[in-house]
């Protein structure tokens, strides 16, 4: 104790100090949380997502590590980059890479079924804003499986994908039994996609395991085009859906067991389709959790919102939820009782980066 203060007054100080942390850890919470006025969305990431030359210290140390001293390999279809696939530039990055490598992929179309291995992570696909190159391949379930009928595969961690347009070219379904056709698929964890279009119709996106960011993106399908057990938030992109003679639903969250911690969030997203009577997400399996938060949903949403996948059992375990959207196919006094608006405490951690541990590994887009 220090002298002449007396034990009452130590009291004071360490309630003072304990309310010091708590506010500062209050206030840096709040930093991440996504703002409600969508006109906000750009400072807000600027400030919270920064390069990673002003954020030393705070991020994962492999991920320090490997940020330190970038490396960029251009694929050109002309020949007149270093590879002319991606699968050839990905083949040269060494097992257990440790360095982040940049695969700068000139305009047009690369026709290649491409895996990111499980041991090469840091690794980046990045394309011209201006002239987006197309990942394109036409694997389907009966070939493959569904998980590994997508066109890029991802199984390693600290994943980004920057302007690339990413599409299955298998045709339609149409109901025929394993027809499904992923475009892309994320196992490994810690992935940020941004300003990316991922196109297909059913089983567009395996959002398969781990945490996963998506910003500024465009992803369209006709059902379950945003499926699997991932822990993810989408930002600001266009979620569209492709009409369809069958059932045609956005999400099918794979949460089974209530020690996952998964779900889908989607905020400030948009909403749009041709048709109507489309679902938000089904029950696909017994606990799905799905979140759609100041999104604009257009005519195409049925108005129950949810469906049960006819397994009424499941309106008892899954987590279906919406929060302050907007437009036409945002009715919420018309929503299944099974399903939620949540309240603005209930709302808080779904609409944060640190609903993805986003302080510790999510970084901007590289500018070449």
């Amino acid at each position: 104790m220090v002298r002449g203060m007396t034990s009452l007054d130590a009291i004071k100080c360490a309630i003072i100090l304990v309310l010091a942390v708590l506010i500062s850890t209050a206030t840096s919470d709040d930093t991440e949380q996504i703002p409600e006025s969508q006109s906000a969305l750009n400072s807000w990431f600027e400030a919270n997502v920064k390069p990673y030359a002003s954020r030393k210290g705070t991020l994962n140390p492999a991920l320090e590590a490997a940020e330190a001293n970038p490396k960029t390999i251009k694929v050109r279809t002309d020949g007149s980059g270093d590879f002319k696939t991606v699968t050839d530039a990905l083949k040269s990055i060494p097992v257990k890479n440790t360095q982040r490598v940049i695969v700068d992929i000139g305009p047009g179309v690369y026709t290649e079924k491409i895996t990111v291995d499980i041991q090469k992570p840091f690794v980046t696909l990045y394309g011209s804003p201006n002239a987006m190159p197309t990942l394109a391949f036409g694997g389907t379930a009966k070939e493959y499986g569904t998980d590994d009928s997508a066109t890029l595969i991802v199984m390693s961690d600290y994943f980004v994908a920057a302007n690339i347009i990413i599409k299955n070219t298998a045709p339609r379904p149409n109901g025929k039994p394993q027809g499904q056709a992923v475009a892309l698929r994320l196992w490994g964890s810690k992935a940020a996609i941004y300003n990316c279009r991922i196109l297909g119709f059913q089983d567009t996106l395996c959002d398969d395991h781990g945490m996963h960011f998506f910003k500024d993106c465009y992803i369209e399908g006709t059902i379950d085009f945003i499926f699997g057990l991932g822990k993810s938030i989408y930002l600001n992109s266009i979620i569209h859906v492709v009409d369809d003679k069958l059932l045609t639903v956005i999400t099918a969250q794979a949460g089974s067991d209530p020690k996952e911690d998964t779900g889908f969030v989607f905020v400030h997203c948009s909403i749009t389709g041709d048709g109507t009577g489309a679902f938000l997400g089904r029950a696909w399996m017994p606990m799905p959790r799905v979140v759609f938060a100041y999104t604009r949903m257009g005519k195409v949403i049925h108005p129950g919102g949810w469906f049960n996948n006819f397994h009424p059992e499941r309106e008892r375990t899954v987590s279906f939820a919406e929060y302050k959207s907007t437009g036409p196919g945002y009715k919420p006094n018309e929503r299944v009782k099974y399903s939620k608006q949540l309240t603005d405490t209930e709302a808080k951690k779904y609409i944060s980066l640190g609903y993805i541990e986003g302080s510790t590994w999510l970084l901007p887009p590289p500018k070449l």
